[in-house]
C-alpha cells in the first residue's frame, strides 16, 4: 500500500494494491507542471485509490483530450495523472509518497524531449 500527501498536508491519499509500473516521464507537459525534468509516477489500480482527507482540495487540470492532471488547490503539489482512455489506473506522483518510494523505476516515457541539461543514467 503506498500513502501521499502533499505540500501543506490538506490532502492525504493511499493506493492499495500492486504498483504496476513506475516510470519518469520527460513529455513538456509534465515537465512545465513538476518544474522539474520529469515527472515521476506510480501506476496503480483506481480502484483501490482514495483520498483520505482534503477531497475537495484536489483540482483536476485536463493537460490534454486524454489526460488529467490532479493537484493540491492550496499548495499547488501535484498529486496524479490519469488517462480518460484507462480509467481503470491512475499514476501517484512519487515525490508525495510517504514513505519515499524505494522500488525501482522500471519506464522512461518520451525521453525524446528528456532535458540536455539532465545528466544521463549509468
Amino acid at each position: 500500500m503506498l500513502h501521499g500527501s502533499c505540500l501543506c498536508g490538506g490532502v492525504a491519499y493511499r493506493a492499495e494494491g500492486p504498483v504496476h509500473h513506475a516510470s519518469h516521464c520527460y513529455c513538456t507537459m509534465c515537465q512545465k507542471q513538476h518544474g522539474a525534468a520529469a515527472g515521476s509516477y506510480a501506476n496503480v489500480g483506481s480502484a483501490g485509490f482514495v483520498f483520505e482527507r482534503g477531497a475537495d482540495l484536489v483540482t483536476e487540470y485536463a493537460s490534454s483530450d486524454h489526460g488529467r492532471r490532479g493537484f493540491c488547490r492550496v499548495c499547488g503539489s501535484t498529486l496524479t495523472w490519469r488517462s480518460t482512455r484507462s480509467p481503470d489506473r491512475i499514476a501517484v506522483s512519487l515525490g508525495t509518497l510517504e514513505p519515499e518510494y524505494d522500488r525501482p523505476v522500471t519506464r522512461e516515457l518520451h525521453t525524446d524531449t528528456k532535458p540536455r541539461w539532465l545528466p544521463a543514467r549509468d
